[in-house]
């Protein structure tokens, strides 16, 4: 015959981590991941690879794929973070993966949302617009309102060359020295 067994739990004394996880649980707020759609594959590579998080400008993380070795700076994207319903979520990267598809989100962004959270998230948002001289009215207030704009080149700054007055090369064998050459005057 068939005897019944009975398991009893004891219930295991309530601990600071205990209530801060079930507070969260039954609070009904959604991570910043869950904002995100994306499949398996993509939460699998997430979770094995190593990621590195830069923030480079106002709403931008560089977000490099650092199980690459020396090879990690081919693998590196910026990921534009937005502010929606009051958290940042990352809502686009320029890796070919997510210019391909509008649906799913590459694995630069969940991995910012899931591996960097929302320090590298905050950091991102709060990071301030560099000031330059060229500005022409410094209290103006940025009217950007999607990260396309927010993304937008600037164009850069060009940079300060030091030009040597005279070349003292030799041309010994009729070749001229490097700098010479890369700037054209090897004639």
């Amino acid at each position: 015959m068939c005897e019944s067994v009975r398991v009893l739990q004891h219930p295991e004394p309530a601990s600071p981590w205990r209530e801060a996880m079930e507070a969260i649980e039954t609070s009904g707020e959604k991570s910043i991941v869950d904002e995100l759609n994306f499949g398996k594959k993509t939460a699998k590579r997430v979770a094995w690879e190593s990621w590195e998080f830069t923030v480079v400008g106002p709403h931008q993380v560089k977000v490099t794929n650092a199980s690459y070795g020396y090879l990690k700076d081919d693998h590196a994207y910026v990921v534009g973070v937005e502010v929606r319903n009051g958290r940042p979520v990352p809502v686009e990267c320029d890796c070919p993966a997510d210019q391909f598809s509008e649906e799913y989100a590459c694995k630069h962004r969940v991995a910012l949302a899931a591996i960097g959270g929302p320090t590298v998230l905050n950091a991102a948002v709060a990071c301030e617009t560099p000031k330059s001289d060229t500005d022409p009215d410094p209290d103006a207030v940025e009217t950007a309102n999607t990260a396309a704009d927010k993304l937008q080149a600037d164009g850069g700054v060009p940079a300060e060359t030091e030009e040597p007055a005279e070349c003292d090369c030799t041309r010994e064998g009729g070749f001229p020295c490097w700098p010479c050459f890369r700037d054209g005057e090897a004639e």
